[in-house]
């Protein structure tokens, strides 16, 4: 602390879907007044766009050729986070099921993934307050140099769980095959893998509440501050 202000801080919040990243990165910012920013919906973005332009996901190279072409503009409100693509607001149609099953094959191309880290480089950057950037290889990629970095767990059961809740009556086992489908195409892949920070603190949500979970990240982010 100087002067009695707290210092910025950036904290990376890792970890596979289904984990209670989102809502804990989102609780965790407005409590702190820090930025927000929800990684996975730019990559949802890009996909979306290659999508609705008939660019076949299927074909890395003409994913590649498109990467630079849709602007994509991420809201940092963690009470009102907002994703436009060439101003569209893409918040409702991300989440659809066909962006859903598409989005670890568009991700996987490095163009693709240098775009959006770049993008998400430069937003932390001009955080003045500090961010909370959750993703799936932040902490090893994207800010390496974050000032706290955690990565959230949680059984393939209670992730199935949740996420079919959140998907409105989805059956749970055909939730927890597309996770853990999903998880090991991103843990695979070759470039930024999903995986966990060497100095990443884990925490495993499986038996935790939300509130637990966030209380916990708000800790470790108290005792961070602390000690810069």
């Amino acid at each position: 602390m100087e002067n009695g202000v707290a210092q910025p801080v950036i904290v990376a919040i890792d970890g596979p879907s289904g984990t209670g990243k989102s809502s804990t990165s989102k609780a965790v910012a407005a409590q702190l007044g820090l930025s927000y920013l929800d990684t996975g919906a730019q990559y949802r973005a890009i996909t979306w766009w290659m999508v609705a332009n008939g660019i076949d996901v299927d074909d890395p190279s003409a994913i590649a050729d498109a990467a630079g072409k849709p602007e994509i503009v991420s809201g940092t409100d963690p009470k009102n986070p907002t994703i436009h693509v060439d101003g569209t607001d893409v918040a409702g149609p991300i989440r659809t099921q066909d962006v859903t099953s598409k989005v670890s094959a568009v991700s996987a191309v490095p163009e693709v993934r240098a775009r959006i880290t770049e993008l998400q480089r430069t937003i932390a950057a001009g955080a003045a307050d500090g961010i909370v950037v959750e993703g799936r290889d932040i902490g090893t990629t994207v800010l390496p140099d974050a000032d706290l970095k955690i990565f959230l767990t949680a059984s393939a059961e209670a992730r199935a769980a949740r996420r079919s809740g959140e998907l409105k009556n989805a059956d749970v086992n055909a939730t927890r095959d597309a996770l853990v489908k999903r998880d090991a195409a991103d843990a695979g892949r070759k470039t930024s893998p999903l995986a966990k920070a060497d100095d990443a603190v884990e925490v495993d949500t499986t038996e935790l509440t939300l509130q637990q979970v966030i209380e916990c990240v708000v800790t470790l982010v108290g005792e961070k501050r602390a000690a810069k």
